[in-house]
């Protein structure tokens, strides 16, 4: 690797670990480039060659971690494309345990959720279109919109991520809540309330559905 290269990106992951340590200590709105330079031990001059605000380090932060997340999720994608495998969810859950602190500044929404928000996005584009692919596979139709499907199932594994990160030690393993989380997926919150057999039908919606 060039030596500018080097030194490029070990710049780059000292504002990285100066930024997130900072924002969980301080909150995202009370960080300054000032306090990352100087945790960083770094000039304003440097931070500035590399990013024009801390925004535009955070984007930087957290489209790194999504590409690392996506470089691990890939050979995984095609199984699941077929089938209910769970272990795209084992992995990202390992992943977040690697990076728990940057998930952690994602997970509770710093820097006005928009870290979160493009996290999040990119996950329910990936998501969306393994479910594609599997419904394609098998030649079935789905029965909800695969977009809301795809944030439904973002939004139980980051909420059950998010509580995992934040318990010290973990309530389980990260094997046992994404195993939770497959057979949620696979058997619904009937089963796993404790109901057996079919469930009741549902109450009617819409205009002329009882107001509760």
């Amino acid at each position: 690797m060039p030596t500018t290269d080097r030194r490029t990106r070990r710049t780059r992951g000292l504002l990285r670990d100066a930024l997130v340590s900072l924002v969980l200590e301080r909150g995202y709105a009370n960080v300054t480039v000032e306090d990352i330079t100087e945790r960083a031990d770094l000039g304003r001059a440097t931070f500035y060659s590399h990013y024009p605000d801390k925004d535009a380090l955070l984007r930087h932060v957290v489209t790194e971690l999504q590409e690392e997340l996506d470089e691990r999720l890939r050979p995984l994608v095609p199984a699941s494309s077929v089938g209910f495998t769970g272990k795209p969810a084992l992995e990202l859950f390992r992943h977040a345990r690697e990076n728990r602190d940057l998930y952690l500044l994602i997970l509770r929404g710093e820097g006005d959720g928009r870290a979160l928000r493009q996290f999040t996005d990119a996950r329910i584009d990936a998501v969306c279109a393994v479910f594609k692919s599997r419904a394609d596979h098998h030649d079935v139709r789905p029965r909800i919109d695969l977009g809301v499907l795809a944030r439904a199932w973002v939004g139980e594994q980051l909420a059950v991520l998010r509580w995992w990160l934040e318990a010290d030690p973990a309530p389980m393993s990260a094997e046992e809540a994404t195993g939770m989380l497959q057979n949620l997926s696979l058997r619904g919150r009937y089963w796993a309330n404790g109901f057996e057999g079919d469930p009741p039908d549902p109450a009617p919606t819409g205009a002329d559905s009882p107001q509760p």
